[in-house]
């Protein structure tokens, strides 16, 4: 009886692994197919252009505040008490505003670049899925993330996919 669940163990093992076929793996540069994409060059640049003119309105702003405190603190001894008060109250209230605005516009810039990256990612990854199918990749891993590679790259498969 113990010879016979040895032997049972011994085939299910030939099974198990007999029935184990070997899985394909390539590696692909992720970041440099996503930075070759056109489509990723027009939205760096879009997002740069929003974030100068946003940061040209806050270099504006931030200016006419630093006139303001640099008037305030020229003429700040001329005045009375409660316009001191007054004054700083308001320079105060100004600054929060900056800040506020500075605030919103790293918001904006985020929401715009969250907005504008998905349907690059959606792209890439929807070439990345068809190469793997077409050529029988069971997995295609980040190169970036190899300490060692041997097998093939689908980077350029990728590449020819999308296009570039």
């Amino acid at each position: 009886m113990k010879k016979l669940s040895v032997l049972f163990a011994a085939v299910m093992m030939f099974v198990t692994v007999g029935t184990v076929s070997a899985q394909k793996v390539a590696s692909m540069d992720y970041e440099a197919v996503l930075s070759a994409m056109p489509e990723t060059k027009k939205m760096t640049t879009d997002l740069d252009t929003f974030s100068k003119t946003k940061g040209d309105e806050l270099n504006k702003q931030a200016e006419a505040f630093q006139k303001e405190v640099q008037q305030y603190q020229a003429e700040g001894a001329k005045l009375t008490e409660a316009q001191r008060t007054a004054k700083e109250g308001e320079l105060q209230k100004k600054q929060q505003n900056l800040q506020q605005l500075q605030q919103t516009a790293q918001k904006d810039l985020a929401e715009k670049r969250d907005a504008a990256v998905k349907p690059i990612i959606e792209k890439l990854n929807n070439a990345v899925n068809k190469v793997a199918k077409a050529n029988g990749f069971d997995f295609i891993i980040d190169s970036t993330a190899l300490i060692y590679k041997a097998g093939p790259d689908a980077t350029p498969l990728v590449k020819k996919e999308l296009g570039l």
